[in-house]
């Protein structure tokens, strides 16, 4: 199934929506957003990725804020960098990370959505790229096999079945994920029975009217 332009979800909603759907649905369903020093961290690592220029080095051209779109996928984007060597085919994308490397797939998955639309767009494949973490200061080699591929697909897939459905996941509190996140006090994932965080919010609003 080939999507159109106006399908297209951002390639970042697939780590929200492998850290968690309900993040997920509260960002791109509801809209809502909120900054935390994990966040803010990360938004500053990326705008110092994408403020330089374009240059070659070590004989790779160096290209930032490469804007990305796969209709296979249903996804658009910008990568952070894209490094071009002499050959055609020699294309590797590096996303920049905050944290560190994690065991589960999510920063991995992004990545390889973003090989995936570079393949769509420029015909070529490509094989191979780097996670860059900010706490470590080190790249991680990613290889985009075909189970990793396969993952990526579905995650893509899942992300449109989920936005298309307009619901947005009951919250389920797990400390590990939700202590750092940036929702949390949108979210209420301690308080029981709350969904639609923007209809909640609304009925706090009109209480507070009536008893001003």
């Amino acid at each position: 199934m080939a999507f159109t332009e106006d399908d297209l979800l951002p390639i970042s909603a697939l780590q929200h929506l492998l850290y968690c759907e309900r993040q997920c649905a509260l960002i791109h369903i509801e809209r809502v957003w909120e900054e935390n020093l994990f966040t803010t961290d990360g938004r500053i690592l990326h705008e110092k990725a994408d403020a330089g220029e374009d240059c070659v080095r070590a004989g790779k051209r160096i290209a930032r804020s490469v804007p990305l779109r796969s209709l296979q996928l249903g996804l658009s984007g910008v990568a952070d960098v894209v490094e071009f060597g002499p050959d055609a085919g020699d294309v590797y994308p590096v996303e920049y990370k905050r944290g560190r490397s994690k065991r589960a797939n999510w920063d991995r998955i992004q990545l390889c959505a973003q090989a995936l639309a570079l393949e769509e767009m420029l015909g070529v494949p490509v094989t191979e790229g780097a996670l860059f973490y900010g706490k470590t200061r080190r790249r991680e080699a990613v290889a985009f096999d075909a189970a990793l591929r396969d993952e990526t697909r579905r995650a893509a897939a899942r992300l449109h079945q989920l936005v298309d459905a307009r619901l947005t996941p009951p919250a389920h509190y797990e400390a590990s994920r939700c202590d750092a996140c940036s929702l949390i006090n949108l979210c209420m994932p301690r308080l029981p029975g709350k969904t639609n965080v923007r209809k909640y919010l609304a009925a706090m609003a009109e209480i507070d009217e009536e008893t001003a």
